[in-house]
């Protein structure tokens, strides 16, 4: 199994609406990575939109829909009213649920297991009811693959940031063995497993190879890359490193 990656556009709109105004286009930095062939495009519009907006999260959808799924629309998010009412309104392929701490700047860690669940499953299955596939993003731990399994979700998306500072210290082979733990126990249970935060050129010649791996989203790390080589040629290059070509 190849995993696909999926590019998460929300710097562009960083960068847009650091100065106001419509450049650069969200749309337009989409229609490149699909040019490149990205399997998927991933946003995460935050209740303060400080990057993403609803109007940047239905025209996207827009544009994807005569695609007819073949690129995947994954919407990241906490499971607030107005996140819920946008993603059953443009129904994309996937809904990542994220848990947000109060003044974050991103994510910081997966769903607490003290988290109270009736609420968040209520959400799980009328997403999936809608046709809708769901993640959730959790820790590296097998006992969390459990617990979205209760839940009644479809994957996990495990929480990278540890991995990648591991790797950094040299120490990226022992932080990988608890990963691919965590991965087959949700495969064990029937689940898909993704990943994101912080995988970039180097750590993914590793991570990669994480058994029973779906997908990965990238966004800080590829657009950072794409300053200086261009966006296509980075969707390209990311493209490679996840798929075991480069």
């Amino acid at each position: 199994m190849t995993p696909r990656l999926s590019v998460n556009v929300n710097k562009v709109a960083t960068l847009r609406n650091s100065r106001g105004g419509r450049l650069p286009a969200v749309t337009d930095a989409v229609l490149v990575c699909l040019e490149a062939g990205a399997p998927g495009i991933t946003v995460h519009p935050r209740a303060d939109a400080r990057h993403i907006t609803t109007e940047d999260v239905r025209d996207i959808a827009r544009l994807l829909a005569p695609l007819g799924g073949a690129v995947e629309y994954n919407i990241e998010g906490d499971p607030r009213p107005d996140l819920i009412a946008l993603v059953h309104e443009v129904t994309p392929q996937q809904c990542t649920l994220v848990p947000v701490l109060p003044g974050e700047i991103t994510s910081q860690a997966g769903w607490p297991s003290s988290t109270p669940t009736a609420a968040l499953a209520r959400v799980i299955a009328e997403m999936r009811a809608a046709g809708i596939r769901v993640s959730l993003f959790v820790d590296p731990v097998p006992d969390m693959a459990d617990w979205a399994h209760d839940l009644g979700a479809d994957r996990v998306e495990l929480y990278t940031e540890p991995f990648a500072r591991a790797f950094e210290r040299g120490e990226g082979a022992r932080a990988f063995a608890g990963y691919a733990a965590a991965a087959s126990r949700a495969h064990a249970l029937g689940l898909g497993v993704n990943a994101g935060h912080d995988l970039d050129l180097a750590n993914l010649v590793l991570f990669r190879t994480l058994p029973h791996l779906d997908e990965v989203s990238i966004g800080h790390a590829l657009m950072g890359h794409a300053l200086f080589v261009g966006l296509r040629q980075a969707v390209l290059d990311y493209r490679r490193a996840v798929e075991g070509t480069a």
